[in-house]
């Protein structure tokens, strides 16, 4: 078969589920995988022969991808940050509003701070922020094989982290902290209607949902955490859900934390926020 026919016959199957767009860019991203043919390549081929194994592999792909399954798993593999992260089921996708968070933080903060990565997941917040600035990394999820995953991403980008199985609804620690950065379960289930099915078929609902009468858990957790484990003015840094931006402003007042700064994102949805320990709650 030729590539040009391999093409074809892969946006045709696939016609029925994703919008054409959406299936040339999954298709570029399996030839640079299986093919080892890169996008800018792409452009100018057409007559290549493809082998049976290779076709093979293109309809395994098709019948996961027809399942709803997201490409970054068939991949095993996405984009973050400039770096490569093996991607499992075992934890989130990583998503590029996540990196406009990791972006914030390395152009706000100071060299050779120590943080702390609340529900790290595939680590891409933590491997990301160690990769920069000279960052001093600890890393805490409650899933073993997402800190298992975890652990690969950081070897694999080749930076050191210190990981922390622990539920933070529970975790005690005496270390101390310039920072911590968290990315927590936000989606209430009353969102769920409006998810796709890729979302909620396959990925960990663990690191997804919160209940509808409790929706900022965690993150009250983390700020009980961070009474005594966050220095004095030390930063705090939230994804959020775009909904709940003002209940997360009232809550970091209520612990006592100033120069909060809610931040959008680039649809323009608030889905971040900094701000500083000042004032101990006794």
């Amino acid at each position: 078969m030729k590539l040009k026919d391999l093409k074809k016959d892969f946006k045709t199957k696939l016609a029925i589920t994703y919008p054409n767009e959406e299936i040339l860019s999954i298709f570029k991203f399996l030839c640079e995988k299986y093919l080892n043919i890169s996008p800018t390549k792409l452009l100018l081929a057409g007559e290549e022969l493809i082998n049976k194994k290779q076709v093979d592999m293109f309809s395994k792909a098709i019948v996961r991808l027809l399942n709803e399954e997201p490409i970054q798993y068939i991949l095993k593999t996405t984009s973050f940050y400039g770096l490569e992260f093996i991607c499992t089921p075992s934890a989130l996708i990583p998503r590029p509003e996540t990196e406009e968070l990791v972006d914030w933080i390395i152009k706000s903060e100071t060299n050779e701070i120590t943080i702390l990565d609340i529900g790290t997941g595939t680590g891409c917040i933590s491997v990301s922020l160690a990769n920069h600035n000279g960052f001093v990394l600890d890393a805490l999820d409650i899933s073993s094989s997402a800190l298992e995953l975890a652990k690969q991403n950081a070897k694999k980008n080749k930076v050191n982290i210190n990981f922390i199985e622990a539920d933070i609804l529970e975790y005690k620690s005496d270390k101390k902290y310039d920072l911590i950065v968290s990315n927590p379960p936000y989606v209430r289930n009353l969102e769920k209607k409006k998810m796709q099915n890729n979302v909620l078929h396959f990925e960990p609902e663990l690191a997804l949902f919160v209940e509808d009468d409790d929706p900022l858990v965690f993150y009250r957790a983390i700020l009980k955490f961070a009474h005594n484990n966050l220095i004095d003015k030390g930063k705090i840094y939230f994804e959020i859900n775009e909904y709940l931006y003002n209940d997360i402003k009232g809550l970091l007042i209520f612990f006592g934390y100033v120069n909060i700064e809610l931040k959008k994102d680039s649809f323009g949805k608030f889905r971040f926020v900094k701000a500083a320990k000042y004032a101990k709650i006794d």
